[in-house]
């Protein structure tokens, strides 16, 4: 029976995120209808990662907005995570991964975001995460991120929820291990009173040293809060580093 339920949930697991990634290709490859805006945009980070025991870290991000050429936004900040409580089975998207908080069932963020920009006034957030993750039979990875920002911008407080769920798969070609994944993620804004945002983003982690690797990824996003929709396809480079 318990096998017979976990095949049921990654079929169903599979086939959601198999409608994301169609929607990706259509995003990509239909023209934009005429009642939307649509830009492209590069989205450069760095993610630093330092270890203070088993159960804590310190994450540090440092991500900009390119646009025509130009930087637009950016976001840095200091984050605290504290992971606990072991994955109920281990599988090889777990064993190869440079990131330990993966092989956790739980992990809770909490950090301080600056946000200064060219075209906007700037902000000041607070970031609360939770992420569950469930390590499949067959070698994926399901995550699931619970995501509260609160936002300080012009003196004026609002928040903003962001649920992101993640599906990975740890691949070999002999020696060496990649990840790819795909996932989507939805916004609700207070400021819109409804669900304003949709994104979905194609993936992979690259290990380049022990310690190291790159992140390569696509992203398209569609914001609804103002009349007209406007579109973002972007094509983000991470580099994470774990000490």
């Amino acid at each position: 029976m318990i096998k017979r339920r976990e095949s049921n949930l990654f079929d169903e697991l599979s086939g959601c995120f198999r409608a994301v990634g169609l929607a990706v290709f259509v995003a990509l490859f239909s023209p934009p209808a005429q009642a939307q805006t649509q830009t492209y945009q590069t989205w450069p980070e760095i993610d630093t990662y330092v270890n203070l025991n088993q159960n804590f870290r310190l994450y540090f991000i440092a991500t900009q907005t390119i646009e025509n050429n130009k930087g637009r936004d950016a976001e840095i900040g200091p984050n605290l995570d504290f992971f606990f409580m072991p994955l109920f089975r281990k599988n090889r998207s777990v064993i190869f991964q440079s990131d330990q908080a993966k092989s956790r069932l739980f992990l809770l963020r909490v950090g301080y975001h600056y946000l200064p920009s060219t075209n906007g006034p700037t902000e000041q957030r607070g970031v609360v995460e939770v992420t569950g993750r469930y390590a499949l039979k067959s070698g994926f990875l399901f995550s699931d991120r619970n995501r509260s920002d609160l936002r300080f911008i012009k003196g004026e407080f609002s928040w903003r929820y962001r649920n992101r769920p993640t599906l990975e798969r740890t691949v070999s070609i002999r020696s060496y291990h990649f990840t790819p994944y795909v996932r989507g993620e939805v916004h609700f804004d207070l400021n819109y009173g409804k669900w304003s945002r949709t994104s979905e983003d194609l993936g992979a982690a690259f290990p380049i040293r022990k310690h190291t690797e790159i992140e390569p990824y696509f992203e398209h996003q569609n914001d609804t809060g103002q009349s007209p929709n406007h579109q973002i396809n972007a094509f983000g480079l991470s580099l994470n580093l774990y000490f």
